[in-house]
Order: C-alpha cells, then sequence, then structure tokens
C-alpha cells in the first residue's frame, strides 16, 4: 500500500494533446489477450495454451469450435483459474486508470488511488470486522462490503474536511487525505494492538490477495468497473485541460470544482471496488501510467484507455509470478507489486524533483 505524499507543488509534465494510435490500441489488447492465455495455462496442471484458446473459443456462440479438454481440465479453466485472471484484470484496470486520474486531477506524478485515504479507510473497516466477527465464514462474508464502505468514507471524508478548510485547492485536499490516512492507520495499529489474535488475517488481507476469486466476485465488481472506467474514459479530455493549471482551465470555461469532485468520485468508486475484492495492492496505479506516459507522451487520451488494457495484463502477470515463485504456497500479490513498484517510485521521485521548480 502506497501514498503519494510529496509536494502536490510539482508540475505536471505536459505535452501537446496526442491522439490514440491503432497500434498502441492493438498492443494493448495484446497485452489482455497474452495475459488472460499465460495465467489460465500456467498452474500446478499445466495446460497446454493452445487447449486454452481453443476452451476459451468454445464457449462463444456460433464459432462452432470444440473443447480439446478433458471435464477436469476444462473446469480447471472456466471455474478456478478464469475468474481468477478476469478478476485480476478488472482489479489492475481500475487501480490504474484510478492513479492516472489522480496525477492529472492533482497534477501530481506521485499520486496514488489511495492518495486521498481508501487505502486506510478500507483497512480499518476490515480490521473492524475481523475484530468484532468470531466466525471466519462470517467475516468472509462482510469484509468486501466494509472495505468498499470504509474506502468510500475515508475519501468523502478527506475531500469534506478539505473543501471545508480551504475550498478545493490541490494543496488542501492532499494534506487532508495525509491526516485522515494518518488518523485511521493509527485507530487500526489500536484495534490490533488489541487484539492480536485477528493480526494474521487483517495482514493477509492488507497485503492483497486474488485466491478466493470467482464469478461471485467477478460479478459483484463489474458494475463498478463499467460506471467508473467510463467516466473516467469521457474525462480524458478534460484532465488535459486541468494539467495547464487551475487558473488557466477556468479561464478556458471548465468548472474545476465540479469537474475535479466528479473525477475523484470516479476514480475513487473504482479504488474501493478493488480495494473491496482483492485487498490493498499498491504501485499499480503509478507503475503503469508512468511507463505509458514515458513511451506514448503525457496527454490523457493515450494514457487513461491504455492504462485500463495494460493496467489489467501487469496484474494478472504479477499474480502469476505470486503463483509461481514459492510454489505449491503462493506470494501475496502486494508484495510481488512492491517488490517491482518500490524502485520505481524512487526513479519518479528522482525525476519529478529535477523538474522541480
Amino acid at each position: 500500500m502506497t501514498a503519494a505524499t510529496a509536494s502536490p507543488a510539482a508540475p505536471a509534465v505536459t505535452a501537446a494533446p496526442a491522439r490514440l494510435r491503432v497500434p498502441w490500441v492493438v498492443a494493448g489488447f495484446g497485452a489482455v489477450a497474452v495475459a488472460v492465455v499465460v495465467g489460465v495455462a500456467v498452474g500446478p496442471v499445466r495446460i497446454p495454451p493452445g487447449d486454452v484458446v481453443r476452451e476459451l473459443l468454445s464457449h462463444v456462440p456460433f464459432l462452432g469450435v470444440e473443447s480439446p479438454l478433458s471435464p477436469r481440465d476444462a473446469a480447471i479453466v472456466t471455474q478456478l483459474r478464469l475468474p481468477r485472471v478476469v478478476l485480476a484484470l478488472l482489479v489492475g484496470a481500475m487501480l490504474s486508470s484510478a492513479g492516472a486520474a489522480y496525477q492529472g486531477v492533482f497534477r501530481n506524478p506521485l499520486a496514488d488511488p489511495y492518495l486521498l485515504g481508501a487505502g486506510a479507510g478500507a483497512g480499518l473497516a476490515v480490521t473492524v470486522v475481523f475484530v468484532a466477527t468470531s466466525s471466519t465464514s462470517g467475516s468472509d462474508q462482510l469484509v468486501p462490503l466494509a472495505a468498499f464502505i470504509g474506502a468510500l468514507a475515508a475519501v468523502s471524508l478527506a475531500y469534506a474536511i478539505g473543501r471545508s478548510a480551504g475550498g478545493i485547492a490541490v494543496v488542501t485536499l492532499v494534506l487532508a487525505g495525509v491526516a485522515i490516512t494518518s488518523f485511521l492507520t493509527a485507530v487500526q495499529a489500536y484495534l490490533l494492538q488489541s487484539n492480536s489474535d485477528q493480526l494474521r488475517e487483517v495482514y493477509t488481507w492488507i497485503l492483497g490477495r486474488l485466491t478466493v476469486a470467482s464469478w461471485t466476485e467477478v460479478a459483484l465488481v463489474l458494475p463498478y468497473f463499467v460506471v467508473a472506467t467510463a467516466a473516467l474514459l469521457l474525462h480524458r479530455r478534460v484532465l488535459d485541460v486541468l494539467a495547464v493549471g487551475e487558473d488557466e482551465a477556468s479561464t478556458l470555461g471548465l468548472p474545476v470544482g465540479r469537474t475535479r469532485l466528479t473525477i475523484v468520485a470516479a476514480a475513487s468508486l473504482a479504488t474501493a471496488a478493488a480495494v473491496a475484492v482483492s485487498g490493498l495492492i499498491g504501485f499499480v496505479g503509478i507503475i503503469v501510467p508512468h511507463t505509458i506516459r514515458m513511451i506514448s507522451g503525457a496527454s490523457f487520451r493515450v494514457v487513461l484507455p491504455l492504462s485500463v488494457l495494460f493496467g489489467g495484463a501487469f496484474l494478472v502477470l504479477a499474480d502469476l509470478v505470486g503463483r509461481m515463485i514459492i510454489e505449491p504456497a503462493e506470494l501475496p500479490i502486494g508484495v510481488v507489486t512492491a517488490f517491482l513498484g518500490a524502485p520505481f517510485f524512487l526513479v519518479i521521485l528522482r525525476r519529478s524533483t529535477r523538474v522541480g521548480p
């Protein structure tokens, strides 16, 4: 879990608006396709990638493709591995696009989806559930809902405090998010210190997990993915306008306060939905958007759509690494993304310092 606390005064990297080129879109969908096939094929029972493709195509109407797999292998593909891969696609896409949106709204290259306290709010809510619920099955049913509500409540509180303390200034909102994160984390630490028996369950959730993925979780998160992603993509041109500065955007006729609230709400909804089904997975919202920005330019017309595609593919492959690296056990996916993201974060921090005022 990360929270960008660097000075929000750091200027955003701006560039002339770019168009979303066909090769980039093809590369994005290609990355998703490769990640899906590899993610489904690799596991304790190895299934040839060609057979995986034919099995998946056999479920597409009117193609007439027959599955080459036995009933057991087909069940492994469709009931065990494919739901986990699809859930990783959705979570990765939401965290990546939310990170890109936060970086645009706050004009801060170090912003991530947990900037306004979503991670701390979800963590505290989940801790309360584990402490208050003695039954493991009961807590498993309440954890996603608690995480979702806690994440949205923390962001709403940070936004309300920031707005009451200093209007809609970026600095005020970020400082409010830092304060809320610190306070909620302190309360969570107190609860864990007083209820040490729940430490294992809480930290297992905090490190991120896709081990309990099923089609139920996919169906649960899919509507939020559609709504939040559509809202962010519809505002990708607006983010380019915000990148020039609040005063300039207002001069151009953009209602800065209402626009920022809409984008933050959509990004926070995506983050809360992702956290609810996967726990806290850090650095996805930093690694993917920045990699795309370095390759394709800074325009959000390009960064946001490609973040959705490559963010999903990235998390599927990160989850695959976690499944394979210490077989037959699994390394939490949050640990994998932290190993990759921490050095990347330091590189971005150094680059942003060099271009600072």
